[in-house]
């Protein structure tokens, strides 16, 4: 059986949430109340979707931080 890799979830919202929208990290970091360096370091693969982060992203994009969290979990297994 073949194994899957499963996306960062930094690269999912950089091409599901930014992009589409046209938002730079910076009006993006803005919009969901954290630091630039915060958001880069995700968007970069740096760091992983917190509880907290998942929580500001679904308020932000229209997700539930479940479905944040849930790609986390699929990405770190």
């Amino acid at each position: 059986m073949a194994m899957k890799n499963p996306p960062h979830p930094g690269g999912i919202v950089r091409r599901q949430c930014l992009e589409p929208l046209g938002l730079s990290v910076t009006k993006a970091a803005e919009a969901i109340g954290v630091a630039r360096q915060t958001l880069s370091e995700l968007l970069n693969e740096r760091t992983g979707v917190s509880i907290e982060m998942a929580i500001r992203l679904s308020k932000a994009f229209g997700s539930t931080p479940e479905t944040w969290l849930g790609l986390q979990m699929a990405y770190d297994l």
